[in-house]
């Protein structure tokens, strides 16, 4: 049986090129919207990296002077960023990305800056997806607690004093929530100690481009 093509006018070709239309619309605002959070994503990246080194302390691109590190102690099976600061050649601090696995909603996603020395030189959240009024304020907007971690090491308090205070260590968790503040101090103590264990190879110069690998 030979089937013929349907008349433009038709209540079904027309249906159809609706829905086709409409496909398209909805295929270019997603790669719209994809571009603008990407856009979005990094603007916020840059400002926060921004916060948590003094400008006059490294001379480098933090983002230009990155690697990749996979360390199960930083929240995820795939590799993070590391970003490097330098001054005329010389480590000055490393920013570790990191996760903590275990907030009251799930994930939240960190930059632990780390000076040379082991010793913080800040902490902020850059995603996260806590309960607005209770584990939000570990935003730098809506409390100032995230910049207690500046100035502590491992030695700083003693590594068995890295919990919240509920669980016996030094740091203050929200009144109401307990859960998001244990698991940051959780994940910038592991963050510590890879910087600890890997900080040789966190501030390895990158290998020109062309030289070969052995």
């Amino acid at each position: 049986m030979k089937l013929l093509p349907l008349d433009p006018g038709h209540p079904m070709a027309q249906l159809g090129l609706y829905t086709l239309a409409a496909l398209g619309l909805v295929t270019l605002l997603h790669a719209l919207s994809a571009d603008r959070i990407r856009s979005n994503q990094r603007a916020n990246l840059l400002n926060t990296l921004a916060t948590l080194l003094p400008a006059d302390s490294f001379d480098n691109a933090l983002t230009e002077d990155a690697l990749r590190l996979q360390d199960d102690r930083l929240g995820r099976p795939e590799p993070l960023t590391v970003y490097r600061a330098r001054r005329q050649g010389r480590p000055v601090a490393a920013i570790l990305t990191t996760v903590a696995p275990d907030g009251y909603n799930g994930n939240l996603t960190l930059l632990v800056a780390v000076r040379h020395d082991g010793v913080l030189s800040g902490v902020r959240v850059l995603e996260h997806h806590e309960t607005p009024g209770l584990g939000d304020r570990v935003e730098l907007a809506k409390s100032r607690w995230i910049l207690g971690f500046a100035g502590h090491s491992l030695d700083d308090p003693p590594e068995a004093r890295w919990e919240v205070r509920r669980d016996g260590g030094a740091f203050d968790q929200f009144t109401g929530a307990t859960v998001t503040p244990r698991a940051v101090v959780h994940a910038v103590r592991e963050a510590l100690r890879v910087f600890r264990d890997r900080r040789d190879e966190l501030f390895a110069m990158p290998r020109p481009a062309s030289e070969p690998r052995p």
